[in-house]
């Protein structure tokens, strides 16, 4: 098993594309941050007056400004993860790799690993990404950062937590989609479209509100500890330890059908 694990630590260090993409999820979180906290420390006198309902202030905007690296960002962990897998497929390099290590659960294993330490890293560089565009921004125009706040520092620390875990299902969902086009497709169609659709309209239906606490970005706020999403009427999150068995639940059956079906057919 270790000497599986050290190899996919040199595959994955060997591309450039995961600090590609980490270089782009910290550049792409850090526009997100500074925007959101611009619209919390600007707009709230401007909603006050004109509304009287004003805009969260205070910890709450930080809070929430620190939240969004998951819900807008877990697609960059997804695909990132996505390549430990779909690059063997893409250069013909899972044939040697089943030759070094023919068990194939210990090769899923590992693979799932490296995901989740890589993850911690990459965790910290989204995490990072939105808290240097959104802390200078409350700092200077709102009611402060609040970096010396215990709960944010817990939030950040979840955060880092739920994208590795993101990461890790990325692996598990590129052993079963093999093809590195079709997986990217599917993980940005669904992120991008599907579940934020889903999450919305669900809080309009009664009896879906429930369901839509299962989704995977739904059960990764809960992980979190909050929402994002929750500014726009959806607040019924599972408590945390049920939102990572979800998340949990999620990466088994992605990891069984990669080593079941994919890993079960001949390759050659």
């Amino acid at each position: 098993m270790s000497a599986a694990i050290r190899g996919e630590f040199r595959k994955f260090l060997s591309t450039r594309m995961w600090w590609i993409l980490g270089l782009a999820m910290f550049a792409y979180l850090l526009f997100l941050g500074a925007v959101l906290a611009f619209s919390f420390a600007y707009g709230s006198t401007t909603a006050s007056v004109d509304t009287g309902a004003p805009l969260l202030s205070g910890e709450d905007a930080a809070t929430m400004t620190y939240s969004l690296t998951s819900p807008l960002g877990y697609v960059f962990p997804l695909i990132i993860g996505s390549l430990l897998f779909t690059n063997e497929f893409r250069h013909q390099t899972i044939t040697p790799t089943l030759l070094v290590e023919p068990r194939r659960t210990v090769l899923v294993l590992a693979k799932l690993v490296v995901a989740a330490i890589f993850g911690v890293i990459i965790g910290v560089i989204a995490t990072a990404g939105t808290v240097a565009g959104g802390a200078p921004v409350l700092a200077l125009m709102g009611e402060g950062a609040y970096l010396g706040n215990s709960d944010v520092w817990s939030l950040l620390g979840w955060s880092v937590v739920v994208m590795a875990i993101w990461n890790v299902l990325g692996v598990a969902i590129g052993g079963l989609l093999t093809n590195q086009v079709a997986a990217i497709i599917v993980i940005i169609g669904f992120t991008q479209f599907v579940e934020p659709i889903a999450r919305v309209a669900m809080t309009a239906v009664d009896a879906l509100q429930g369901v839509s606490a299962y989704l995977p970005g739904a059960a990764a706020d809960a992980v979190l500890g909050t929402s994002f999403f929750g500014s726009m009427g959806e607040t019924d999150l599972l408590s945390r330890w049920a939102g990572g068995l979800v998340m949990l639940a999620y990466i088994a059956i992605f990891a069984l059908g990669a080593r079941f079906i994919t890993l079960r057919r001949d390759i050659g």
